[in-house]
């Protein structure tokens, strides 16, 4: 893992994962409660980014299958392979987000569910900051995390090895005012991933709007 970065590593440990991260997920109600948000905020025909878009479920397939415009982006060739596949309604492209040009003001909506954990948090910030510039006024953008104080700590993910960084709650709705967007509604839950080597973990979703 040494010399990787973020996104390189992430690429390596959602390949190994593929469709078992799907499986693992899928009965996140919280999850399925931000879309349901994002889709009432939602004009028809709304150009969504999906960051770290996996599978394409439940994700971009609820959006598209609503009539919405997704582009989906993934680190992982694997992931994005599934994606397209599985969600041939929605544009999936595997590249870093980081890489991925943006013009202000050119989306309606963006989704961040837990897909910047093994970036920097200066690289997390940097990230939230363009994607927020990216939304027109009035735009939306769904981000989940898993709410802890922690910087490049070694953990084991469903099996995988990774290295996790991420903010408490407090600092990331920090990162995100600083971005120019406002937190409208924000969700703590306590999930399990359906997998043998899961355990517990928090989760926050931050639903923000760009005002």
């Amino acid at each position: 893992m040494d010399g990787e970065d973020g996104g390189q590593r992430a690429a390596r440990v959602f390949d190994a994962l593929g469709p078992v991260y799907e499986k693992a997920f899928a009965h996140s109600e919280a999850h399925r409660r931000s879309l349901e948000w994002l889709l009432g905020r939602l004009a028809p025909g709304a150009r969504v980014l999906d960051v770290g878009s996996g599978t394409g479920r439940p994700t971009a397939e609820t959006l598209a299958r609503a009539g919405h415009h997704v582009l989906g982006v993934d680190v992982s060739p694997v992931m994005v392979e599934l994606a397209a596949r599985q969600v041939p309604e929605a544009e999936f492209r595997c590249l870093d987000v980081r890489e991925l040009p943006l013009k202000d003001g050119s989306l309606d909506a963006v989704c961040v569910y837990f897909s910047l954990l093994q970036l920097e948090r200066a690289q997390q910030s940097e990230v939230i900051g363009r994607l927020a510039r990216a939304l027109r006024t009035g735009g939306s953008l769904a981000l989940a995390t898993v709410p802890l104080d922690v910087s490049g700590v070694d953990a084991v993910f469903m099996g995988q090895p990774v290295r996790v960084t991420s903010f408490a709650a407090e600092a990331l709705v920090d990162v995100v005012t600083g971005a120019g967007l406002t937190v409208l509604a924000e969700e703590n839950v306590v999930f399990t991933p359906d997998h043998p080597e899961a355990v517990p973990e928090p989760h926050l979703f931050l639903h923000c709007g760009r005002p």
